[in-house]
């Protein structure tokens, strides 16, 4: 008996037929229509390319500074290694050279953006103390970060510190909202200072490791908060920024290797203007499709805890 049924469940006669009552899209309703069946205006809620964006050329080749800045700012710090091992720099005179655009970049923050905000004079102190203690601490552990890879190969070395830059370089944050003035990520972070402890542990002196270090704090944990909150100020200063470090990078890899520099400037034209120039060509193949078939998206409640609050206040 359980056989027969099904079959007539399942037969075409039955399921088509003129008496069954109009399909319904409930689930929680028995029907006599096979699962997979549909009417006629299945296809009259089909959509095309609803999330698509129109893009600007321009625009996009403005926003891509953000990261051929980020990218030129590992470039610079790798010429800088490079020319303190080479003994062209030392590391007193970059530790002053840091020192003093540290000094320049808070002045100006200083000024722009603690004095609109209450109790700016304690946090001021706050900043300066917590700069005193960290310095003092980095030059008492130079030493021991000298020393700190002396049983590791040089190629080891070299190795490590691509990987960490090129984990900086990806999970970098380049979010570029008026908002998002915030620390940078902690992977980026860490894996950027990461590699700057490595390559010091390669140099000579004591000095040249901690001027070392201390720039690697200034430049890519400082730098990029700075940078962000330069953007927002003025998009002529941004344009500035980017073509300052560019101009930089490659003034200091012509005298280590013009190859070099010349792979950076075919690099930073393919970020910069051909990309964004990809990008908008490759929409018109986008072929994105929304329907019933969709998956629905619930409408959750909101905590009772914040209702709570809110009826509270």
């Amino acid at each position: 008996m359980y056989t027969a049924s099904t079959r007539s469940f399942h037969s075409p006669e039955h399921q088509y037929s003129s008496n069954n009552p109009p399909w319904q899209k409930l689930l929680w309703v028995k029907q006599n229509y096979p699962d997979n069946y549909v009417d006629g205006t299945f296809l009259d809620e089909l959509q095309r390319n609803v999330n698509v964006r129109s893009y600007d050329y321009w625009n996009m080749v403005y926003e891509s500074g953000v990261i051929t800045q980020h990218i030129s700012s590992v470039v610079i710090f790798i010429a800088i290694f490079i020319y303190l091992q080479d003994h062209s720099l030392s590391g007193n005179h970059l530790i002053w050279i840091g020192s003093l655009l540290t000094g320049v970049g808070y002045i100006f923050w200083d000024l722009i953006v603690f004095k609109s905000k209450a109790n700016y004079e304690f946090k001021r102190q706050r900043v300066a103390k917590s700069a005193f203690f960290f310095f003092i601490t980095l030059l008492g552990l130079s030493p021991i970060l000298k020393t700190l890879t002396s049983q590791i190969s040089d190629d080891t070395i070299w190795a490590l510190t691509v990987c960490c830059f090129l984990a900086n370089v990806l999970f970098h944050d380049y979010k570029t909202q008026p908002n998002s003035i915030k620390i940078p990520g902690s992977l980026s972070t860490n894996a950027a200072i990461f590699a700057s402890v490595l390559l010091a542990s390669r140099l000579n002196t004591n000095f040249d490791v901690f001027g070392l270090l201390s720039f690697a704090v200034e430049w890519f944990s400082l730098f990029p908060i700075f940078r962000r909150h330069l953007k927002v100020l003025s998009p002529k200063i941004q344009i500035g920024v980017t073509i300052t470090m560019v101009l930089t990078c490659v003034l200091l890899f012509v005298r280590i290797s013009k190859a070099v520099a010349f792979i950076y400037l075919l690099g930073f034209g393919f970020l910069t203007f051909i990309c964004p120039y990809w990008l908008i060509f490759i929409q018109k193949y986008k072929n994105e499709i929304h329907g019933p078939w969709d998956e629905a998206r619930p409408r959750l409640q909101r905590p009772r805890r914040n209702m709570y609050r809110k009826r509270a206040n």
